[in-house]
């Protein structure tokens, strides 16, 4: 080999190494960056108890939602029923617009009769387990009186929830464009309901949280509607990931929550499970691959980086206090400082072998309070910061993340004589320390 060839050889393998170099720390980057690298156009996943994301991917941009958009529908039909205002029990009987779309094949849909009465619970179920479209506008007749009246009702428990990227056109999640003309007043045939991904983990989280008896339908496989009658009619869930279905998860019990699918949305799935008191909520938006698999697929990533990874530790118990913060000073009290302590127990989901990464953070409301203060009064917030070198994603809400410090016992305010002589003793001793001043600075 000649010379010119083995300098050509060497740069060539200075090139190389060089780019191998290079490339190393990119691809470290995009792994801490990504984690499980989600395929699909937005997605998000956070434990249920604390607000804690755990994975987020363009979660602040609104997208289609499709039939997930029922999970507005359910959540207040449930609050419609908390308050007394409808019944598990009562009947309706279906309008021309109903029943014109329950019989349209090519949506899902429970077929409903022109002169039927149909429980409030028969629709519910059809709604939340086998997503009937039918179904979902009739809850929204029963609860507001039309869909556009119920429409208006979803955006503004939208907004009364926290929500901030949305749009709700309709009770079902279709596309406007399939409810024969009939799309709610004030909306267009070419609109349907969008929200963000994180939106919808804020809509998932109420949901569970506030009605939690949601879960006790939404993890039914598979059942009947009108069982015995002419018009039964088996509904499987379209929620795979439920024990015994085609994409069962095995490692912890999925319990929900929805499906939902259209031509613009594509392949949509809000899902939630749980395993060893860690309860974690995904979403999914536009997932690639197969229509009615791939969201399972990219949820079965999230919960397998969930539980393989993180499991939830009691940061500090209810009723502790956390070192340099154990006391908040009050004015005009018998006592001149009292003990500050957590309200609840702060767990938080912690990833394996990094429990020494999280940092308590304490924010007081105020750095005094004046007497008289009651026990258990709230002076401020408890959260956790992540000081590791993984990606941190923060918290759903931030205002709402953590748990409250609040008093320890009550402070009665000091009668006249202790004030008095706390103001004497404080200006003598104003009058010492210059005196102290003085004559040390003669020295």
């Amino acid at each position: 080999m000649n010379i010119k060839k083995c300098k050509q050889l060497l740069m060539s393998l200075v090139v190389l190494t060089l780019a191998v170099t290079c490339l190393a720390p990119m691809s470290k980057a995009k792994a801490a960056s990504d984690p499980i690298d989600i395929n699909a156009s937005a997605a998000i996943m956070i434990e249920a108890s604390s607000g804690k994301i755990l994975y987020s991917k363009n979660a602040d941009k609104r997208l289609p939602i499709a039939s997930m958009t029922k999970m507005m529908t359910e959540y207040l039909l449930l609050e419609a029923i908390d308050q007394g205002k409808v019944k598990w029990d009562q009947t309706y009987t279906p309008d021309d617009y109903v029943y014109e779309i329950s019989q349209d094949n090519s949506l899902s849909n429970v077929p409903l009769r022109k002169d039927g009465k149909y429980t409030v619970k028969e629709l519910y179920q059809a709604t939340a387990i086998y997503s009937a479209n039918a179904a979902a506008i009739a809850i929204a007749e029963i609860v507001a009186g039309s869909e556009t009246k119920f429409v208006e009702k979803m955006n503004a428990k939208a907004k009364e929830l926290g929500l901030t990227d949305y749009k709700f056109v309709n009770a079902t999640g279709l596309e406007n464009k399939d409810l024969h003309g009939h799309q709610p007043e004030g909306t267009s045939v070419n609109e349907e309901s969008e929200v963000s991904a994180k939106d919808m983990a804020v809509l998932a989280d109420h949901l569970i949280t506030d009605y939690p008896e949601i879960l006790e339908t939404s993890s039914i496989a598979k059942t009947k509607f009108r069982e015995g009658t002419d018009d039964e009619m088996d509904m499987p869930n379209w929620n795979f990931m439920l024990k015994g279905l085609v994409s069962e998860y095995k490692k912890a019990t999925v319990d929900g929550l929805k499906t939902g699918s259209t031509d613009s949305a594509g392949s949509c799935f809000t899902g939630t499970a749980e395993r060893n008191g860690m309860r974690v909520i995904t979403v999914v938006l536009n997932a690639k691959g197969n229509l009615h698999t791939g969201r399972f697929d990219e949820t079965k990533k999230m919960f397998d980086y969930a539980f393989d990874n993180f499991s939830m530790k009691e940061i500090y118990a209810e009723g502790d206090q956390v070192k340099g913060h154990k006391t908040i000073s009050v004015d005009k009290g018998k006592e001149k400082e009292v003990g500050i302590v957590t309200n609840k127990a702060f767990s938080l989901p912690v990833k394996n072998g990094e429990e020494k990464n999280y940092k308590a953070k304490v924010t007081l409301n105020k750095d005094n309070l004046t007497a008289p203060v009651k026990k258990g009064t709230k002076v401020g917030k408890l959260t956790a910061e992540y000081t590791g070198d993984e990606k941190d994603y923060g918290f759903l809400n931030s205002d709402l993340a953590g748990v409250d410090l609040v008093t320890k016992e009550n402070v009665e305010k000091a009668n006249w004589f202790v004030l008095t002589m706390r103001s004497i003793g404080g200006f003598f001793a104003g009058i010492w320390g210059s005196i102290v001043d003085t004559v040390t600075g003669w020295f």
